[in-house]
């Protein structure tokens, strides 16, 4: 009999690398509910609501059915909080990943969705690559992949923040859709 590996981060362990993990992704955002989860970092509820609304006139999304705050920036997502949104949303949108505890959380919130069947657009700043990647290959997903914007998030201006937003759209909507380059 082997002993199995311990995840020290006191998680289960997850599935292989090999498993895939994505949901599948519709075709287009047409008529579909967005889920935008903000982590509560400053600017993070801005970009969202920008995305989500340019979803919207854009995109033809019918509705940004949930938005919710996280109580701990630092913590992934629990499976209640998951669960709602899988009633209640089509894709998700989450960040901003603009810290290193906040980016790890994160990257483990977006695989979180996508192991529930919900296409995951996780948004984090590139001072934090590293630590998204660690997190994703302690996930079991070390291939997972993220939208990267300049740090820092925090310190933009509101016009600063939607002009990030709309500049990103593309590829958030890729992320969710499954378009161009992924």
């Amino acid at each position: 009999m082997t002993n199995p590996i311990l995840d020290p981060t006191g998680g289960a362990p997850g599935p292989s690398p090999e498993d895939d993990v994505l949901a599948d992704r519709p075709a287009a955002l047409e008529g579909l509910r967005i889920g935008l989860l903000d982590n509560t970092k400053h600017n993070a509820l801005l970009f969202l609501e920008t995305v989500g609304e340019l979803l919207r006139a854009e995109h033809g999304a019918a509705s940004v059915g949930i938005v919710e705050t996280k109580a701990n920036f630092s913590v992934p997502v629990d499976g209640e909080i998951v669960g709602r949104y899988a009633s209640a949303s089509d894709v998700v949108v989450t960040g901003i990943g603009d810290c290193g505890s906040c980016s790890a959380a994160a990257v483990a919130d977006g695989i979180a969705f996508e192991r529930a069947g919900l296409p995951a657009a996780v948004v984090l700043t590139d001072a934090f690559e590293m630590t998204g990647r660690t997190m994703a290959g302690v996930q079991g997903v070390p291939g997972y992949e993220w939208i990267t914007t300049e740090h820092p998030m925090a310190s933009l201006t509101g016009d600063e923040v939607r002009e990030r937003a709309r500049r990103l759209l593309p590829e958030i909507v890729a992320a969710v859709t499954g378009g161009a380059g992924r």
